[in-house]
């Protein structure tokens, strides 16, 4: 498993790496090598995808569930890219449970991981789906714990805490501004964050924002190699996904994901690797256009479908 993972970590690097040097901006590691004397490496063009078939595909898709549709799709390795609204915004909803994960990894180390944490069955019934940290109000749970249950069941109560661990709402908002992500604006935490008020950027990120600050988190230098791997086996095992990326990824492809759903909102973010081929972050995002209409996630499995089917021409 660690190997495999590992892997994945490198490779997604590297893609950093080739699109740093592209846009003039060179990576840390790509100024370390030039420092000893080594020649830089020459990015290769990205490659060109057919995708003459996706647009008119989600387009059919948005007309059938009565929907809007937010997909980027990245070869980490390659920058080939596929996209439908990628600027547009949408509520992320429980998706940013990937992300506090990430910071918690980042910035919490050691013993203090293992530091225990109670709250009150008052603090589960306000936080909504807490199916990790309602069964353990009388012992608490680890903040490693908490982080897992936050990604692995989706466990509204474990987010919370995780989130006042790192410094709450501001705290993750600029955790991803340092990753350079200036577009989403994290405000709230559980439930609150699902509440999207017409006009409003609180809570919301874009699908361009989400599959950008994906592959950062996993790039292998954001985090250690083995939290890297840590996150990706926390989202490998995410119990919430299997109808979703998942379920529209090609037979063989394996997905790490987090998904995030609320009212007319659902959501699926993942790392998805062909078989021998290059892990593709993936970020979907989508709304029903009725207010009161309730999410479909054969909407999001779909949609991954339309646009994997692009790297496999």
């Amino acid at each position: 498993m660690h190997r495999s993972l590992s892997v994945v970590a490198v490779a997604v690097a590297l893609a950093l790496t080739a699109a740093a040097c592209s846009s003039g901006g060179p990576t840390s590691r790509t100024a370390s090598a030039s420092a000893s004397g080594s020649p830089a490496r020459t990015p290769s063009p990205t490659p060109t995808l057919d995708t003459s078939g996706v647009e008119p595909a989600l387009a059919a898709l948005e007309s059938e569930y009565g929907a809007t549709i937010g997909v980027v799709a990245t070869d980490t390795v390659t920058g080939a890219s596929v996209s439908h609204n990628r600027d547009r915004r949408f509520g992320y909803a429980s998706s940013i449970k990937a992300f506090a994960a990430a910071e918690f990894l980042r910035s919490v180390h050691g013993a203090d991981r293992d530091e225990r944490v109670r709250w009150t069955a008052a603090d589960v019934a306000a936080a909504g789906h807490s199916p990790v940290t309602e069964q353990h109000v009388a012992d608490g749970l680890s903040y490693d714990e908490l982080a897992e249950a936050a990604v692995r069941q989706s466990d509204n109560t474990a987010l919370n805490l995780v989130l006042t661990r790192i410094g709450g709402p501001s705290g993750l908002d600029a955790a991803l501004a340092d990753l350079g992500d200036d577009v989403t604006r994290v405000l709230h935490d559980e439930p609150e964050l699902n509440t999207i008020e017409p006009g409003s950027t609180e809570d919301t990120t874009t699908p361009a924002a989400f599959a950008a600050d994906l592959a950062t988190v996993l790039d292998g230098d954001t985090l250690s190699g083995a939290d890297t791997d840590q996150l990706v086996a926390w989202m490998s095992g995410n119990a919430t996904g299997d109808t979703l990326i998942r379920a529209g990824a090609p037979e063989g492809w394996t997905v790490a994901d987090k998904s995030g759903g609320a009212g007319g909102i659902r959501n699926d973010v993942a790392l998805v690797t062909p078989p021998g081929g290059h892990p593709i972050a993936v970020a979907v995002l989508t709304t029903k256009n009725d207010p009161g209409a309730v999410y479909d996630d054969t909407l999001v499995a779909k949609t991954a479908a339309v646009v994997l089917d692009a790297f496999q021409r």
